[in-house]
């Protein structure tokens, strides 16, 4: 007697019987989300300007001159190395931007500088929003509008507002722009607070998640918004295999290191998951040498790849965000100096990484 082969999904490893099962239940969106087979919510999001508001999204650092000065042509200079990455989008100021330490002037300059570039390349323009009060944030938000952004991301008005004053901002700067709207959720910006915000806020189809357990609020998230609440990771994306698994729409890293994520996402999109894998397990090494440098580190890594002429970093200011300043550095409290024995370790990193860099 013949010996019936069990069939399987390679990527859900669902029997196909159960695989089959799955298509026909009223959750179908759901349930192939939580397999992975496509981005949770369907058909990708598009911004106003065509451009996919999907895969990986850096949050890029900030260049400043000798005099401490922001480097306008390093921002440029940015994101034609983010393009030349084949990077999927840019994301600008947000913590790992050292975005408390910019003047309203200089953010505004940078703004302009970057919305240029943008322009002329293919990665979708993100730019962080969140300011002292409404007014600024308002003109943050004109600012992107003007320079043809093609979406906004903020961080809540800190870590320990109350959840009802969180989804009231959110509803506020939702209503100066139909711009697509992520939400950085930090702090007590919890699951009923990002629903609560999707049910009332047009524009908030994107969520940066960082709060609590990521990988355990997708399911939830997916369900009570029908697939449509696209969800990005941060955490310098240490669990990318993981998201991408569930269905998680992209993850938020440093730039530094870019191309080596986009490539992980892009092998998975192909079918190609042990060659994802493969590559995943490449990079989580060498960001934690990385991080080991601070931000200095990150940047240094840029003038290591020809990007960013200088490294320094500017002194941190209490921006109200302890929580998220820590996954920014990794968890570190102390950071290695970037002496000569630095940049050569950091160096030997860069070179070591060569074959697989796409830039």
């Amino acid at each position: 007697m013949a010996t019936k082969t069990r069939i399987t999904n390679p990527r859900t490893g669902l029997p196909r019987r159960e695989f089959l099962r799955l298509l026909g239940v009223g959750a179908m969106g759901v349930a192939l989300a939580r397999c992975g087979l496509f981005e949770a919510g369907g058909s990708d999001g598009l911004s106003a300007n065509g451009k996919r508001l999907r895969g990986i999204f850096p949050i890029t650092q900030t260049p400043f001159t000798a005099a401490d000065k922001i480097d306008l042509d390093g921002l440029a200079e940015e994101v034609k190395f983010i393009n030349r990455s084949r990077v999927h989008g840019f994301v600008w100021p947000q913590v790992a931007s050292e975005w408390a330490t910019l003047t309203e002037t200089e953010r505004l300059a940078a703004m302009e500088a970057i919305g240029a570039e943008g322009k002329k390349t293919r990665p979708a323009i993100v730019f962080g929003v969140q300011g002292a009060d409404l007014a600024e944030v308002r003109r943050y938000v004109r600012q992107a509008e003007r320079t043809g952004a093609d979406a906004i991301i903020s961080l809540p008005p800190s870590e320990g507002a109350t959840p009802q004053a969180i989804v009231e901002y959110f509803q506020a700067l939702g209503k100066m722009t139909e711009l697509p709207l992520f939400v950085q959720a930090v702090g007590n910006v919890n699951v009923d607070a990002l629903l609560e915000m999707f049910r009332t806020i047009p524009t908030m189809r994107y969520a940066k998640d960082e709060e609590g357990d990521p990988l355990g609020h997708f399911a939830t998230l997916q369900e009570k918004t029908g697939g449509q609440l696209k969800i990005f990771s941060g955490g310098h994306g240490r669990k990318l295999i993981d998201e991408m698994n569930l269905g998680f729409s992209g993850s938020m890293p440093a730039a530094s290191l870019a191309d080596l994520y986009a490539q992980s996402f892009d092998l998975w999109q192909e079918g190609k998951f042990d060659q994802a894998k493969a590559m995943h397990a490449r990079t989580i090494p060498a960001l934690d040498m990385m991080l080991d440098y601070g931000m200095e580190g990150m940047k240094y890594i840029l003038c290591a790849r020809g990007v960013f002429k200088t490294y320094g970093a500017r002194k941190p200011k209490d921006q109200g965000f302890a929580s998220a300043a820590a996954i920014v550095s990794g968890g570190r409290t102390t950071t290695l100096p970037m002496d000569d024995k630095g940049r050569k370790a950091l160096d030997d990193l860069v070179q070591s990484l060569k074959p697989y860099f796409r830039a």
